[in-house]
């Protein structure tokens, strides 16, 4: 590191627990958000500020008005623009550093699995099951973790699926794909600004740990945030071991 990354970087660097190896594995990774919405505008923005070296930002839509009350990369100007391009603009003003990918455009099972495969660490940031379980098993076929979030009205969640474990369970073995789960949109539901902070925040620590190999990650839990009461909560999520997805692969 050069004297400008050691001022940008020093607060990571003082830590015990990262440090420059930590700083340097950073440098080095490649990371994947798909969804640049209201939880991958923060996520994104952490992971650049933290200096991941490589941000592939995957989602098909452009900015709208609608999307400023929460998506915290946008301004006015951006209205229109596609979202990748946007998000990616105000990432290289903050950290010019890292390669910052755009792929405007809904990517199929084989681009996504390709995507995937060229990942150290996923972000889910998306809004639909379809497109979760989608990333999910490409994930697990790929033996990459998947930091996993959601947030809808003032409730939110954060989990991590690591199919490097054999121990770990995988997104379908918390939602299992055909169930009857109700599928609830911010666009329909509305969704309290702060919360998608919260969460995204939360997506990026994880995978910033994972990447790290800091910490104990969210693999086998997954939390629950209440915004309205202000509290959290924490279940244990078992793998399934008659999984379709992860079971034939452990």
């Amino acid at each position: 590191m050069d004297d400008t990354q050691l001022l940008r970087y020093s607060r990571h660097l003082l830590l015990n627990e990262l440090g420059p190896d930590a700083q340097e594995r950073f440098a080095a990774a490649r990371s994947l958000v798909v969804g640049v919405g209201g939880l991958g505008n923060p996520a994104a923005q952490f992971l650049a500020s933290a200096g991941v070296g490589r941000i592939t930002l995957v989602d098909a839509d452009s900015v709208d008005l609608t999307n400023l009350q929460r998506q915290i990369l946008f301004a006015m100007d951006d209205v229109g623009a596609p979202k990748v391009e946007a998000a990616a603009r105000r990432l290289a003003a903050i950290n010019p550093e890292p390669d910052y990918v755009r792929i405007a455009q809904r990517v199929g099972p084989g681009e996504l699995a390709a995507l995937t495969a060229d990942a150290d660490v996923v972000l889910d940031c998306t809004d639909n099951f379809a497109t979760r379980h989608a990333i999910n098993r490409a994930c697990v076929d790929a033996r990459v973790p998947l930091v996993s979030g959601a947030a809808v009205r003032f409730d939110g969640q954060v989990a991590v699926f690591d199919a490097r474990d054999p121990a770990s369970p995988c997104y379908h073995c918390l939602f299992g794909e055909g169930e009857e789960l109700e599928e609830t949109r911010c666009a329909t539901m509305g969704v309290f600004a702060p919360l998608v902070g919260v969460v995204g925040a939360m997506q990026a620590g994880e995978a910033l740990k994972l990447l790290a190999g800091a910490g104990a990650s969210l693999a086998g839990r997954l939390l629950l945030f209440d915004a309205l009461a202000a509290s959290w909560r924490e279940m244990r999520v078992p793998r399934d071991p008659a999984c379709t997805v992860c079971a034939s692969r452990r």
